[in-house]
């Protein structure tokens, strides 16, 4: 048997468990080139013809596969219900100190746990408005206007 068979072969494997092992679609359009060399490996072509089949085959793969896939795995998180607060006004009941990983905000009739944006102090009593949900903190930015702490 041709020794190029067994090359093109081993790398379907490699690709293959790559692909496998991996979280995002990275290396299955290697995959497919391999195998398209392979059959041209067959036909005992030589090697630069099997290499440039290769290369040929894999790039179309990714070319036009490639937006489909990103429109499949980047979907958008499943809104809930705490999601309306993202917007909302809150008011600190416990200073929020990003540092020491402690801080408070009261916000539709709940009390969350808060980190500042940008890493300032806030005291409590301060008005803030909750810029995103993370986990179960909530991040929250100080109104326009405001004196905060540093």
């Amino acid at each position: 048997m041709n020794l190029m068979i067994w090359v093109w072969l081993g790398a379907i494997v490699v690709f293959g468990v790559a692909e496998l092992i991996t979280e995002g679609m990275v290396s299955i359009w290697f995959v497919a080139g391999s195998l398209a060399a392979l059959v041209v490996s067959m036909v005992d072509l030589p090697v630069s013809v099997q290499v440039l089949t290769f290369v040929i085959v894999s790039a179309a793969a990714l070319a036009v596969s490639r937006p489909l896939v990103k429109r499949f795995m980047n979907r958008p998180g499943i809104p809930t219900n705490a999601d309306r607060i993202v917007g909302m006004m809150a008011r600190v009941v416990e200073p929020v100190d990003n540092e020491k990983a402690s801080g408070a905000v009261y916000v539709d009739g709940k009390t969350w746990t808060a980190r500042s944006t940008d890493g300032h102090n806030i005291p409590a009593g301060t008005q803030v408005e909750v810029q995103r949900i993370e986990g179960v903190k909530l991040i929250v930015n100080v109104l326009s206007g405001m004196e905060v702490a540093k």
